[in-house]
């Protein structure tokens, strides 16, 4: 079995040439897969909600990161180096361009089979990683940012730049756009990549509730 490069960035062709060269190991083949499947599949008719995250992965625009635990410090400052170099670079990418980082699941290659984890097991892990990045930020948080999660107006910040982090896991199994059935999975989205579409001008507040709309019929809740 292939391993992943701590700080690995990869392009949608340098990823799909290494998959059909079988040069990433399985957790890693399977989670792409599955996020692709995702975002340019169908739900009982209903295409995924963001339609933003359906036409970077169909441009090919995104980057990917496979990141080899959700708790080793290797594994976690790999994701930093990772992030560090895709947050230098991102300006100069073509199109819209999130970085989507796979995480492998605990107790894969045990008879290829994840371990179980709960809701609150996810909930801490993800907070725990942003932590980490938080600890570890090579830049001050921004002074017009707050640093308190519960602010309203709070963003993730690493180098100095404000990121919305979404994530998709195996306990979203009523909100299937959270849905991902081999392990975490977080895109990272910087602010600047939705200059102009932002909730304080019509068109982000249009982009919203038509998100929002497709949400409804896609999870069915």
């Amino acid at each position: 079995m292939h391993g992943v490069e701590p700080g690995l960035l990869l392009d949608q062709e340098a990823l799909h040439e290494r998959r059909d060269a079988d040069d990433l190991p399985d957790w890693a083949v399977a989670h792409y897969d599955s996020f692709r499947e995702g975002m340019l599949g169908e739900r009982d008719g209903a295409p995924f909600p963001c339609y933003f995250g359906v036409e970077s992965e169909r441009e090919g625009t995104n980057r990917y990161t496979f990141v080899p635990s959700t708790t080793r410090p290797e594994a976690l400052f790999g994701l930093r180096r990772t992030l560090l170099r895709y947050l230098d670079e991102f300006r100069g990418y073509d199109g819209l361009s999130p970085l989507v980082a796979f995480f492998r699941p605990d107790g894969w290659g045990n008879d290829d089979e994840p371990a179980a984890l709960s809701e609150a097991d996810y909930h801490e892990r993800l907070w725990n990683l942003l932590e980490f990045l938080h600890v570890h930020d090579p830049e001050p948080w921004p002074e017009d940012i707050p640093t308190d999660p519960d602010h309203p107006k709070w963003e993730f910040c690493f180098a100095g730049t404000p990121i919305f982090p979404t994530c998709r896991a195996p306990f979203y199994d009523v909100r299937k756009s959270r849905y991902c059935p081999v392990g975490l999975e977080i895109t990272f989205q910087p602010r600047a990549l939705f200059d102009g579409l932002t909730a304080d001008t019509a068109a982000g507040q249009h982009a919203r509730r038509a998100i929002q709309a497709r949400i409804e019929e896609y999870d069915g809740v």
